[in-house]
């Protein structure tokens, strides 16, 4: 855990600088961080601003798609992890954005203008990336059930050729000249038999059902449990044979000879394992750039957020700095700590102040407002914070 990298992204009015000059705030946040993390500006554009009614509605579901976009990231992390054996070293290899480590693409991230233009009105733009993260979850899940349902028939062709007796296929074991083929009366049926039933078998399967062919019984395979006889039974009594079989906890294998049968089981196997192995690669494929696609949503995401609460907290005109602070867990308790003291005086500041940070006017109830909704918090329930702060991990 002490070596999981956490990150902090912040936003906070340019007056905790006397200045109120961004440079001189990114400065005074560094300072207020100190060795508990480094701090880097993350850039965040001046969207379109609707109704305040609009931007709490907003507020609310960037929160929900957030949560989303976690979730959807650690999907794509489980289903590499899953098709990669648990190889942490293979999945680490897999988990990039853009082709660069996931620090890399926060430590510069930049706001993707073409896919997401940022004249575009915030509902459009949550929608867009609403859209886009279900299709990447689409793709990679319908891809992964497809895997499955081969990866499931694969694992039953290979079962029936290494089980035992009673679940094996008997196309390699039985031998076509053991079977009454082509008889208007009479038919061979294929009986699994324990081997410490043998004697009892042996003994009674002449009488168990009318019209059995007497000494009729074949050994025809053995493991270390079971042995494979074949019966000869009257076709019209077939069905008592099999059932009374059944009830003597004797098990019968449907089984019927076919010309070239074994070539064409082995061919299967081998078309089956092929389809496999190909579809095992699209899967790692798609579940490598959903990871890096989910990541780059789930930033944009958290961009907007970043914008909104800025918006809701501090107000017009848009004087804010925004930092991404790398760190881990246990530094981010104490570096929350420092944020906590120095600028808890922000706390009742949702809108009114003068340029040099001194309330203006009473936005109490907006604050409450807001912490209802969690404005401000950090993805850990409705926390309110004092300042826009959002605390994550991309693992």
């Amino acid at each position: 855990m002490a070596n999981t990298t956490k990150y902090l992204l912040l936003s906070l009015p340019t007056s905790i600088a006397p200045s109120n000059d961004q440079a001189d705030a990114l400065s005074a946040l560094r300072s207020t961080v100190g060795d508990n993390g480094a701090v880097a500006p993350f850039k965040v554009p001046h969207f379109k601003i609707g109704t305040l009614d609009a931007l709490v509605q907003q507020a609310d579901d960037l929160g929900k798609l957030e949560s989303a976009c976690e979730g959807v990231v650690a999907k794509m992390g489980d289903t590499l992890r899953t098709i990669l054996d648990g190889d942490d070293a293979k999945i680490g290899q897999q988990k990039t954005v853009n082709d660069k480590p996931a620090d890399q693409y926060l430590g510069n991230f930049t706001w993707n203008t073409v896919k997401y233009r940022s004249d575009k009105p915030l509902r459009e733009l949550i929608d867009s990336l609403q859209k886009d993260l279900l299709s990447v979850d689409n793709d990679v899940k319908s891809k992964y059930t497809q895997y499955n349902s081969i990866k499931t028939t694969l694992t039953t062709l290979q079962r029936k050729q290494t089980g035992n007796l009673a679940t094996k296929s008997l196309t390699p074991v039985v031998d076509p000249k053991l079977l009454i083929q082509d008889s208007e009366f009479l038919e061979t049926h294929l009986i699994v038999v324990p081997n410490l039933a043998k004697k009892d078998f042996l003994r009674s399967y002449e009488t168990i059902s009318q019209m059995v062919v007497p000494r009729s019984a074949v050994e025809v395979a053995q493991d270390e449990e079971l042995t494979l006889y074949t019966v000869t039974v009257f076709k019209k009594f077939a069905a008592e044979f099999v059932q009374k079989c059944r009830e003597q906890r004797w098990t019968p294998r449907d089984y019927k000879y076919v010309e070239g049968g074994r070539e064409e089981e082995k061919k299967e196997i081998e078309r089956v394992s092929k389809d496999e192995r190909k579809v095992w690669g699209e899967v790692l494929r798609l579940a490598r750039m959903g990871w890096s696609e989910s990541v780059m949503i789930w930033i944009h995401v958290l961009c907007l957020r970043v914008f909104v609460e800025t918006v809701l907290r501090y107000g017009l005109p848009l004087e804010f700095v925004s930092a991404l602070v790398k760190t881990n867990p246990k530094l981010a308790k104490k570096a929350r700590t420092n944020l906590d003291s120095t600028y808890s005086y922000l706390g009742g500041n949702a809108f009114g102040r003068d340029k040099k940070g001194r309330v203006t006017k009473d936005d109490s109830t907006l604050s409450s407002e807001m912490s209802a909704l969690g404005v401000g918090g950090h993805g850990e329930g409705n926390e309110y914070t004092a300042y826009v702060c959002y605390e994550f991990e991309v693992i």
